[in-house]
This record gives C-alpha cells, sequence and structure tokens, in this order.
C-alpha cells in the first residue's frame, strides 16, 4: 500500500483524477490553479512510484490512474479543543455553619 501525506498536491491530484476520469495536465492545471511545471514536476514523481502514467498526445498529455491501493496520512489532529482544568479551585467546606434547629 502506497502512502501518501494529506495536504499535499500530490493527494489533490490523485482526487482529481479519482473524480473525473479522463483528464489531461491541463484540466489539473485549471482547477488546481498551479503551474504547468510544477504539475508535471509532481507528476512525474507519481509516475515514478507506479501510481500513474502519462500518455503523450500530439496537443494533450492524458492522466490514467494505474493503482488504488494507497491512503492517505498524516499528522492526526484533535478535533475538539479540550478546556483543561486549573488546580487552583477553593475547596469548600462540607460543614454547615448556619442556624441549628433543634
Amino acid at each position: 500500500m502506497i502512502e501518501i501525506i494529506s495536504g499535499t498536491i500530490e493527494e489533490q491530484i490523485i482526487k482529481i483524477i479519482q473524480k473525473t476520469y479522463p483528464i489531461t495536465v491541463s484540466g489539473v492545471k485549471e482547477k488546481l490553479h498551479i503551474s504547468r511545471e510544477n504539475i508535471m514536476r509532481v507528476l512525474q514523481k507519481l509516475q515514478v512510484k507506479g501510481i500513474i502514467q502519462l500518455e503523450p498526445l500530439p496537443d494533450k498529455i492524458y492522466i490514467r490512474l494505474i493503482r488504488n491501493d494507497f491512503k492517505f496520512v498524516g499528522k492526526k489532529r484533535q478535533k475538539k479543543f479540550i478546556k483543561h482544568r486549573s488546580g487552583n479551585k477553593k475547596q469548600e467546606s462540607k460543614e454547615y455553619n448556619g442556624m441549628m434547629y433543634s
């Protein structure tokens, strides 16, 4: 299984390829608004890993997803903020100091 770090350009490209297939490099460029050179660099890296295959035609380069056995990993974040109590809370006395009735 191939692990891909969440929040990276690689993750974004793979998710775009999964949603819209077939897609070209220019289609990915339009969706991500990143330069073609950066996209090609990431695509070459993914091709070396064996995840995608680039299929060049005279006017377009299509991207084909080869493998689907990858998972997205990243830092585990706490979803809800937990407020910790401070230890300076005053202790209330449990003795009753009011009037005594008989």
